[in-house]
């Protein structure tokens, strides 16, 4: 009986870490985006960029070449009325955020971010507009 009284004890002690990792990284990634949208929304894009993976960085190779994919690219991430997290999931040992975003004209998205933990904590590797219908609010 004490063994299974300790079992269990240890059982509660691991879901109550896990869960609190999980938080903290969930917190940690959600600012990560939080931050590169209110740069997006100030316009500094050399802010934006900052948010990028260092591999994101090296591809584009400057804050205008960013900026310049940004707008043509995702005009409702740069010029957006609001976002909501939704999901955080692991596939494949990939972290991937899904954002509902909302444009000036009141168009809903949904965006996949692929995040990536760096020393100098998290980045944004990708993002994907999914395929959803988009609706005017």
């Amino acid at each position: 009986m004490r063994g299974t009284l300790l079992s269990s004890l240890f059982g509660m002690v691991l879901i109550v870490l896990t869960t609190l990792g999980a938080t903290a990284q969930q917190a940690d990634i959600e600012s990560t985006i939080t931050g590169q949208f209110e740069a997006f929304k100030a316009d500094d894009f050399e802010g934006a960029f900052q948010f990028a993976s260092p591999n994101l960085q090296m591809m584009f190779r400057s804050a205008e070449n960013f900026k310049r994919m940004v707008t043509a690219g995702y005009p409702m991430v740069w010029k957006h009325s609001e976002f909501r997290f939704l999901d955080l999931r692991e596939a494949a040992g990939t972290w991937w955020q899904k954002v509902q975003v909302t444009d000036l004209k009141g168009f809903t998205y949904l965006l996949d971010y692929q995040m990536v933990e760096t020393t100098d904590g998290w980045r944004i590797a990708a993002v994907q507009l999914l395929d959803a219908p988009s609706v005017s609010a």
